[in-house]
């Protein structure tokens, strides 16, 4: 039984009466008198009147003597009720558990089970919800100190009144006695999980502000009669109401009642206060979610979905738990116990609930990364990447969840959080080969991790630096043995899940098998390896890698020390790209080209009289536009090549317009119609020229050739036009005109010796070519300096001059001329300063 206790009207009390205060006044104590005549007089409140007079024998607190406090009265007899009405319940409860439910009685599914007798109607809440505010209202908020609590004045208009009364009205001396005797009462109400919901749901803010001033307040001198054993107590029941109450709420109400620290309304002792608890429910276990459900939720919005979240208050709350509170005891201890419960925020199984933690979380682990990487490091990375790091040194089998879970929170750390750290790649680079080689594992069986895997092996190679991104391909690729892999004698499995787990490997006893067995995984790595260079395109790591591997290539064929495997295993990574990544080194070719095209054109239009016939110029165009005719000549030329290769067309057109050779001519005008045109229009001969240009180069320029070029720059001179005959494309040297003597300019003996001994590698080798042509015709000069030399140096010279023509010849018809080292034999360098003397 619930006793309404609602202000009687306006009108009731007279109309003499001109103050809200006065009318309000007169209105509690005309309900009050009402309330006693019944309970005196009415046979219906008699058992009320009973519990009542057991409330008051058993309170110290209560007093008769309080007419000339009326309202003090007034929530004295809504204390009296309240535990009358809990001493109640309670009973009632005890006998609901203790009677036995009939076991006769036939109940189906759709019956509902008897309700306990502590379960109030909607009307019997609205009744205690409406006491409850009066008690709180009158009885805690006036004796508060200011900036202690949300002020009445803030809540609504009935709160101004009553503030306005309770100024006037109150005792002050007496407000920590009657704090006390409130709180008390409130909490002995919580024993019940029904009447605790309504004031915990309603009034655990204003509960949680006068525990704290009773407790920690420094004590005043009008204040001193309060005993400092009453204050333990308080304390006491501070720190049990925070540990029973549902913790996104206490923390809530702790950081209103902490205030913000702008207005600076709130006394300095209840902020440090509200600091030390929150940091106290920080560390407990759960306690970072807890802080982030009660910011996040604080709103009473429901998180429903994306485009309803806050991003900025998530990264709000995610610079809160980065930064260590004054009141830790230690920051290590801080981060070692919030650390762990960030991780776990990672994993929420509800998408909807997920995606604001998350995000917190996220922010959270790359904020401390960047600000406390030592604790980030030994807390968060190293937790983390525990299962990839017991594949590379496993005592045991690595769990299908583990895996699954380490890389599901690299992908929402590095790819979702897209934020490049150094800490993070430097971790991530130790398990980057465990990665690969789980992601190579996946493209042979239907998993989950296969994209989350791509896309962190992505997402390092673009966001690291391009030496470390290469070595991590040279360590996928096999090139260079990885630091961390997966350790021998284990292999990863297909789970449960659609995930994958680490078990031991079965040893195979035949060696034909094994061999068999380490070659196709192998050539698998580097087709999966492959397939992740393909999604980098509008990458420049590609192309870099691609001529990394022909700078490698040019080593080993240099050096002699190398392995032989390394030169296959090599060969291997070169031949995969090159016939699956057409792509990788498109566009690096087609820079290398337009350079080279442009500096031609550069000499052409600037100086004229560079126009004359260079044969080292003139080989090394001729070369750079076979590549271009090399890469027209494929069977299928996407459109994409022919947009990139576009840019050619303005160089193409000066040199077939300006470049005194014919041959030059034709094939640039050519090339310009095929890229023009894209593949629209192509010469028959352009196939066969790339087929043969590269190896017959040298011999394609014949005094043919060079008369009719010398007479076409003659005419075209002459009419004043740059425009050229349009004559058909020179066919490379077949095999009766391969012999045929290059037409070389004319020029001193001293000058061919001094240029096969110049450091510039074309050059040299042009010298020394030509220095064999002179010997294979027994010029009369290259045979008087031997002959002057034999009678000085006797056969060492003759010898010198064979090898010279030995060797040279050798280069003049090896494919790799270009990659050997040209060093001049012994016997030049005395026959050069013969000469020169």
């Amino acid at each position: 039984m619930i006793v309404k206790l609602f202000p009687i009207s306006v009108e009731s009390v007279g109309n003499a009466l001109t103050s809200r205060e006065e009318v309000l006044l007169s209105a509690l104590q005309v309900n009050r008198r009402c309330l006693l005549q019944h309970l005196d007089s009415d046979p219906g409140f008699a058992e009320v009147q009973r519990l009542r007079d057991q409330v008051i024998a058993e309170a110290d607190w209560f007093s008769s003597a309080v007419d000339n406090d009326p309202i003090w009265a007034y929530v004295q007899e809504c204390l009296l009720l309240l535990l009358a009405l809990t001493r109640h319940l309670s009973l009632e409860l005890d006998l609901f558990k203790q009677t036995p439910q009939p076991v006769n009685i036939v109940r189906t599914p759709e019956s509902a089970p008897p309700l306990p007798p502590d379960v109030l109607s909607v009307t019997q809440q609205k009744t205690l919800t409406t006491a409850l505010q009066f008690v709180v209202s009158l009885g805690v908020c006036p004796y508060l100190a200011p900036g202690v609590g949300v002020p009445l004045v803030h809540r609504s208009a009935f709160g101004a009144v009553v503030e306005k009364l309770i100024q006037n009205g109150t005792n002050k001396i007496l407000g920590d006695q009657h704090l006390l005797t409130i709180t008390n009462v409130l909490l002995k109400m919580t024993v019940l999980s029904s009447l605790a919901t309504l004031v915990f749901t309603q009034h655990l803010g204003d509960l949680l502000a006068a525990l704290c001033q009773l407790g920690y307040q420094p004590p005043k001198k009008e204040w001193e009669t309060f005993e400092e054993g009453k204050r333990k107590m308080c304390r006491d029941n501070l720190k049990s109401l925070l540990g029973k109450v549902y913790q996104p709420i206490v923390i809530k109400e702790l950081l209103i009642l902490q205030g913000p620290k702008a207005q600076g309304r709130t006394p300095a002792w209840l902020r440090r206060l509200c600091g030390q608890l929150l940091s106290e429910r920080l560390m407990q276990p759960h306690g970072v979610q807890a802080v982030v459900r009660a910011i996040l939720e604080g709103t009473g919005q429901e998180m429903t979905s994306r485009a309803e979240s806050d991003w900025r208050k998530c990264d709000s709350v995610a610079k809160i738990l980065v930064t260590c509170p004054q009141q830790s005891t230690s920051t290590d201890s801080y981060y070692k116990q919030v650390c762990p419960q960030i991780l776990d925020m990672l994993h929420f199984k509800d998408k909807l609930t997920a995606q604001q933690f998350q995000r917190v979380a996220t922010t959270a682990l790359l904020a401390l990364m960047q600000e406390k990487s030592p604790f980030a490091q030994q807390y968060l990375l190293a937790p983390m990447l525990a299962p990839l790091h017991r594949c590379i040194t496993p005592s045991n089998a690595v769990e299908e969840w583990e895996i699954t879970q380490c890389v599901d929170d690299l992908f929402k750390i590095c790819v979702v959080g897209n934020h490049t750290l150094a800490p993070l790649l430097t971790a991530l680079q130790e398990v980057l080969p465990v990665i690969f080689t789980l992601f190579c594992f996946t493209k042979q069986n239907v998993s989950h991790l296969r994209g989350p895997c791509q896309e962190v092996i992505l997402w390092y190679l673009s966001q690291s630096e391009k030496p470390a991104s290469l070595s991590a391909l040279r360590q996928m690729s096999g090139l260079k043995q990885p630091e961390y892999q997966v350790a021998p004698g284990f292999q990863f499995c297909p789970g449960t899940d659609g995930g994958v787990r680490l078990r031991s490997r079965n040893n195979c006893s035949d060696e034909d098998d094994v061999l068999y067995e380490k070659l196709s995984e192998e050539q698998w790595r580097l087709e999966c390896l492959n397939e992740v260079l393909a999604q980098l395109k509008d990458n420049d790591l590609p192309g870099d890698f691609f001529l990394d591997l022909l700078q490698s290539c040019v080593s080993l064929v240099l050096s002699r020390t190398e392995q032989q495997a390394q030169k296959v295993a090599l060969l291997q990574v070169l031949a995969v790209m090159c016939v699956n990544s057409h792509f990788i080194f498109l566009s690096k070719v087609v820079e290398f080209i337009l350079s080279l095209l442009q500096r031609a054109c550069v000499g052409l239009i600037d100086e004229p009289s560079s126009r004359c016939y260079n044969p080292v110029e003139s080989q090394t165009l001729t070369m750079g536009m076979g590549l271009v005719a090399t890469l027209l000549s494929v069977p299928q030329v996407s459109s994409e090549d022919y947009h990139s290769m576009s840019r050619l067309l303005s160089p193409l057109d000066t040199l077939s317009q300006l470049h005194s050779e014919v041959f030059i001519q034709e094939l640039a005008s050519n090339l310009k119609a095929v890229i023009a045109t894209h593949g629209a229009y192509k010469p028959d001969d352009l196939s066969t020229f790339t087929a043969h240009s590269s190896l017959n180069s040298d011999t394609v320029q014949t005094k043919q050739t060079l008369k009719t070029t010398n007479k076409t720059k003659t005419t075209s001179t002459t009419n004043g036009s740059s425009s050229h005959p349009k004559v058909p494309l020179k066919q490379p040297a077949t095999s009766e005109n391969t012999n045929e003597s290059i037409n070389f300019p004319g020029k001193p003996l001293s000058d061919w010796i001094l240029e096969a001994c110049d450091p510039d590698v074309p050059t040299k080798a042009f010298a020394l070519r030509g220095l064999t042509q002179l010997v294979q015709r027994k010029d009369p000069e290259m045979v008087q300096l031997f002959l002057e030399n034999l009678k000085h140096e006797d056969s060492f010279v003759y010898l010198s001059a064979i090898q010279v023509s030995k060797w040279t010849s050798v280069c003049l018809h090896s494919p790799r001329m270009f990659l050997l080292p040209l060093h001049p034999p012994c016997g030049l360098p005395n026959i050069m300063k013969d000469r020169t003397l």
